[in-house]
């Protein structure tokens, strides 16, 4: 099994009322990422993403990119401890 990595991250801009949870959500169980996405009370949306580092940068990639409707601002990453036995990706409400 590979080395699992865990990244707390804060994305800002167009980034709630545009899908980018569910956005999130596919892409992440695409790549074989768990963990859980949440849309905060200030209009940012936060989430935590656990996988290999490959795993986690090509996801990273994928949320600056956005699409016509998800427009990020900025999005940081903090290194978080692994969970171990996660399974799924979940949003969060």
């Amino acid at each position: 099994m590979a080395d699992l990595v865990r990244y707390f991250g804060t994305a800002t801009g167009t980034v709630q009322g545009v899908g980018f949870r569910m956005f999130v959500q596919q892409n992440a169980s695409e790549l074989g990422i768990t963990g859980w996405v949440k849309n905060m009370d200030d209009g940012t949306v936060t989430m935590e993403v656990q996988g290999t580092q490959e795993a986690v940068d090509r996801l990273e990639e994928v949320i600056r990119q956005g699409n016509y409707f998800i427009k990020v601002q900025s999005f940081g990453l903090e290194v978080r401890d692994v969970i171990a036995m996660e399974r799924r990706f979940d949003i969060r409400y």
